[in-house]
């Protein structure tokens, strides 16, 4: 009987011998696993341009004593709008795999204008009318902004951004009477704040390029003067205060 079980013992060892390099020889000859996908990262700086639509907001006031006979002060708005265009260049840098933070600078070249007109008695016990009018513009703007983003998938990011805004606008006005007419002007750089936010994505089939979808809110300042009648030869005064809205569209070239 002993002998029996080593004789089984002896069969069952070679059988699992001979059946080894066949074992071995399945398991070479299974696939390895794909490779993974390389995941997008947004680190780094990039250059692009953008074009979009602008429309403002132009608080204005004009204040002249003389005006004898009719108010003495004209508030009103005007609606300055237009193209705007222009570039950036900015630096991302990938904190994880959900954030995304930055800073970017760009300028922009705008064909934004309002105006208004209006009219009042004006001088004297002759209660004349007088025509006014006044144009604003916002000639140019820039920005330079932080922002913090998130990750809606690898190749698509959601962001809220601000920082300093900057642009000159400028301001002109004229008034007639039946007595004379005059005008006044003004301009300056001012510095301001914006805000805003927008979308960036990955342009399929590439890796270096991406699209950017962006509204900003800009606060310009105000610019202001005064001058002489020459009719009364009071002293008046004007102020005009800029705000502005900004969509636009752009694409983006990240070096790597």
């Amino acid at each position: 009987m002993h002998l029996k079980k080593q004789l089984l013992l002896g069969v069952a060892v070679g059988a699992l011998m001979a059946g080894a390099p066949a074992l071995a020889a399945d398991m070479a000859l299974k696939a390895p696993p794909p490779p993974q996908a390389p995941v997008y990262n947004w680190t780094g700086w990039y250059v692009g341009g953008n074009i979009g639509y602008s429309w403002g907001n132009a608080d204005a006031n004009y204040t002249d004593p003389g005006f004898l006979s009719g108010p003495t002060s004209f508030p009103g708005s005007m609606r300055p709008d237009g193209v705007v265009g222009g570039g950036q260049v900015g630096y991302n840098w990938q904190a994880n795999n959900n954030w995304v933070f930055g800073l970017e600078a760009d300028i922009q070249a705008s064909g934004e204008d309002g105006s208004r007109n209006y009219s009042s008695d004006c001088e004297g016990p002759a209660r004349p009318v007088c025509p006014q009018s006044q144009s604003a513009k916002i000639d140019w703007f820039g920005t330079v902004r932080g922002s913090a983003g998130i990750l809606v998938t690898p190749t698509l990011l959601a962001y809220a951004t601000g920082g300093l805004a900057y642009g000159r606008v400028s301001l002109t006005g004229s008034v007639s009477s039946p007595f004379g007419t005059w005008g006044y002007s003004g301009s300056a750089v001012n510095t301001g704040w914006t805000v805003g936010g927008g979308l960036k994505g990955l342009v399929p089939g590439t890796s270096q390029w991406y699209w950017r979808a962006e509204y900003l809110y800009l606060d310009l300042g105000s610019i202001s003067g005064t001058g002489s009648d020459p009719v009364l030869a009071s002293v008046f005064s004007w102020n005009t205060k800029f705000t502005d809205n900004i969509v636009r569209l752009g694409i983006d070239y990240q070096f790597r």
